[in-house]
């Protein structure tokens, strides 16, 4: 009787003899790793400060600013975070918010901020349930749809406003209101943490190394910070909670990588999209309604287009939360950094995005696998140019031209897309149209 060698598989062991997981020559970011790169750049951001005399770079008041302009777009990317993590492609974002700006317009002077962001809330999700009929129930294009949501609630805030605020002889007319924009309303309540915030500030005002910028920030986050950017904080862990830690967040998520999979399951996918595209229209109108609150009005061409930057935070962010926040801490500073600081701080940040642009370039020079070598040295030698090229700028010019501090927010939206597209990982499903039964 003989007996067949069974052939094993040859390759790397690990600790107990087992065959060790390939490597696939990617790098996973993990919490403390997060926590040192958080670390490095605000040393980068102290540096920067001291070489170039340029205060406001790390001041509490511009990462105050920062962090409002950042809740929007945040909450807009949130909403195409749930909308696409369920399969449905939403570039309706836009149109989305603008609905949630004239809601809390529309309300707020009556009845006050809270009630303006309640409203907020339900005009944002009535665009998104519209983009939902469009796209899961009659099968139309994501996009198509997208754009028309935009198109039709630009329409519709327009005439509704005529209709509304600026009708001769009404009351809200009377009240301060007209063709382009609402009759004011109450201010939002900030809080602040008296003992803490004054302590902090005495701190900043020293302008240690590291210390006193780190003062300038956390001060941000405890004096006169609005009750909506702390909601917003806990929709950014209730969303991660929900959609990667409860059932219900799963087969939301099987609906957007393998719908009919989930229907195999006796998941209803249409109900999911329903319901991912209806929080997805309230996240983005809720944003809306923060700009409108934040100023007190709502006006004409309010949202600015924060509803597409913050669909490139969400992909940025790769379809995650954590990532998602990121991306509109970076957008929300440098839109701030736009209407604060102006020219001299932004040409002090040319130096800083070259030191990043020469720690880039060595880190695509670093090992890997053999047939992305020669794209890695392209990339790092044009990452090399364009760091030499800034620090010429830099070192030539004492401040920068104020068209270039306007395109400043646009201009790092395209750059960190680029740098980012190559790690991105959409939902598979994404974007496609489904029908019930498809599977079978």
């Amino acid at each position: 009787m003989t007996t067949q060698a069974t052939a094993t598989p040859k390759g790397p062991k690990g600790p107990n003899g087992a065959k060790a997981a390939p490597d696939t020559g990617r790098f996973r970011l993990t919490y403390p790793m997060v926590l040192l790169i958080i670390a490095g750049g605000l040393v980068l951001f102290s540096l920067t400060r001291i070489v170039t005399g340029s205060e406001q770079l790390t001041d509490s008041g511009q990462f105050s600013s920062a962090l409002g302009a950042a809740v929007p777009i945040g909450l807009a990317g949130l909403g195409g975070l749930w909308a696409e993590r369920a399969g449905v492609i939403n570039i309706g974002l836009e149109g989305m918010m603008m609905l949630g700006t004239f809601a809390a317009g529309w309300i707020g002077w009556q009845h006050g901020p809270w009630m303006a962001a309640l409203a907020g809330i339900l005009g944002g999700a009535l665009g998104g349930l519209l983009h939902a009929l469009a796209t899961v129930t009659f099968g139309v294009d994501h996009i198509v749809s997208g754009v028309a949501i935009n198109i039709l609630a630009l329409g519709l805030v327009r005439y509704l406003a005529k209709l509304w605020f600026g009708e001769d002889g009404s009351e809200a007319q009377a009240a301060g209101g007209n063709t382009k924009q609402s009759p004011p309303m109450d201010d939002m309540p900030t809080f602040t943490v008296p003992w803490l915030s004054d302590w902090l500030h005495d701190i900043e005002k020293h302008g240690w190394f590291f210390v006193s910028d780190l003062a300038g920030i956390l001060r941000s986050l405890v004096f006169e910070v609005s009750w909506l950017t702390l909601l917003t904080a806990v929709l950014f862990v209730a969303t991660f909670f929900v959609l990667w830690r409860t059932s219900f967040g799963l087969r939301l998520r099987s609906c957007g990588e393998s719908p009919t999979a989930a229907e195999s399951l006796g998941v209803n996918v249409y109900t999911y999209k329903y319901a991912a595209l209806t929080v997805s229209g309230a996240l983005a109108g809720l944003g809306g309604a923060f700009l409108a609150i934040g100023v007190h009005i709502y006006q004409e061409n309010q949202t600015g287009g924060r509803g597409y930057i913050g669909l490139a935070t969400m992909i940025f962010g790769n379809w995650r939360p954590g990532g998602v926040a990121m991306g509109a801490g970076l957008f929300g500073f440098m839109d701030a950094l736009r209407l604060r600081a102006g020219g001299p701080t932004v040409h002090a940040l040319l130096l800083l995005v070259a030191v990043l642009l020469v720690g880039l370039a060595i880190w695509k020079l670093r090992g890997g696998l053999s047939a992305a070598r020669r794209a890695a040295k392209i990339q790092a030698g044009v990452s090399l140019i364009i760091a030499v090229l800034l620090v010429l700028w830099y070192a030539l010019t004492d401040t920068v031209a104020l068209e270039f501090v306007e395109m400043t927010p646009y201009i790092t939206t395209l750059l960190v897309l680029s740098l980012a597209a190559q790690r991105l990982r959409p939902p598979k499903a994404i974007g496609k149209t489904y029908r019930r039964g498809e599977g079978t």
